[in-house]
């Protein structure tokens, strides 16, 4: 039987990969979308053998667009993660990796039109509701991909991408300290449980026996440890409002550090089951807004913080580091309220063409 064809483009954006596909060519319905994702990826074999997956949570992300039902929005931006090793897609994140890439993809969708020298792209994160606005290189009405910027996580150089997130405080739970805490106490482990961008369970990489300054490999040959976080994410999870997560990707987990290389602090992120090979953009935000605000797990840890604003906010990760700039307004307290994190990726155009899904999973007639 004839399969089914759905137009892609394939993009890196930031440090993952992924399809980028309209979601007008997409099944309607939650659970046919899912099953159409599957396939697509390959999920369900460690090496996605059978997909366009890689191997790798950040190989295994689906970017779906449409154009914005929001008036102050040009595109909608719908994530999926796809799962590597089973077949399973989460549909409750967003990924600001792959988010990199939703500006230029869009511009090669005409979902928007290209300016000549930069066009701005105003996003809609539909998972989240936060919104976010790229500008893409786009010379000679273009997108631009080659540049000078670098990233840590990609070999070369590209283009940048500017980044600038707003309403990303509570994108999940509604609250930028969903338990009411900036510190909780679970199975005897101090956490930080936060919500910017990414709903993320922050604790000590000491409060474990580690020093944070790990390799990806080291960690996750530590199945001790796994067993351990899991068990904190899952009730964390609870904590935060957010039910039983024990099939969800969120809560994520870090693990924060004395910074070893310059940098305001160290991390380690996890997605929740593999270790980040450098670091998501979305809680790159959510550590950086930690670091930020005192009585926090992060209070003692930082290093370099001149406590005005913007404020640039360095994080060492497995790859290298990240810059997070921080804007924020001072309150009475001492504290702050933060109004946007801004960053830099690249993306880059891999490849465009069809994915073929077995018309039994779906067939479009």
């Amino acid at each position: 039987m004839t399969q089914t064809a759905i137009p892609y483009l394939f993009l890196r954006g930031g440090s993952s990969r992924g399809p980028y596909i309209l979601r007008s060519d997409l099944p309607e319905d939650r659970e046919t979308l899912a099953q159409v994702l599957i396939a697509a990826v390959g999920a369900g074999h460690p090496l996605n053998i059978d997909g366009i997956g890689g191997g790798n949570a950040v190989t295994t992300k689906v970017a779906m667009l449409s154009p914005s039902e929001r008036d102050d929005c040009d595109v909608d931006y719908f994530f999926a993660q796809v799962a590597v090793d089973k077949p399973e897609v989460d549909f409750r994140p967003t990924c600001g990796n792959i988010l990199s890439g939703v500006g230029p993809a869009a511009i090669e969708m005409g979902l928007v039109a290209a300016r000549n020298g930069e066009t701005p792209v105003r996003i809609h994160a539909v998972n989240t509701g936060a919104r976010v606005k790229a500008v893409v290189q786009t010379s000679g009405g273009n997108v631009d991909y080659e540049g000078d910027t670098a990233i840590a996580g990609v070999p070369g150089t590209a283009a940048p991408v500017q980044l600038d997130f707003l309403d990303t405080i509570g994108s999940v739970t509604g609250a930028l300290l969903p338990t009411g805490n900036p510190r909780d106490e679970i199975d005897g482990i101090e956490v930080t449980c936060m919500d910017v961008a990414m709903p993320v369970v922050i604790a000590r990489a000491d409060a474990f026996g580690l020093t944070g300054l790990e390799s990806r490999e080291e960690l996750d040959a530590n199945q001790a440890f796994y067993h351990r976080v899991e068990l904190l994410r899952l009730e964390a999870g609870r904590r935060m409002g957010m039910g039983d997560v024990s099939q969800s990707v969120t809560p994520k987990i870090a693990l924060l550090a004395p910074a070893a290389n310059g940098g305001t602090i160290a991390a380690r992120y996890f997605m929740p089951w593999k270790c980040h090979p450098s670091m998501a953009v979305t809680g790159a935000q959510c550590i950086a807004s930690c670091a930020m605000i005192s009585g926090t797990i992060a209070e003692f840890l930082v290093s370099g913080l001149t406590r005005r604003s913007p404020e640039i906010v360095r994080i060492e990760h497995p790859s290298g580091q990240i810059e997070v700039t921080v804007s924020f307004d001072p309150q009475s307290d001492g504290g702050i309220a933060l109004r946007a994190a801004g960053l830099v990726r690249t993306a880059r155009l891999l490849a465009r063409g069809e994915l073929l899904i077995p018309s039994r999973i779906w067939n479009r007639k």
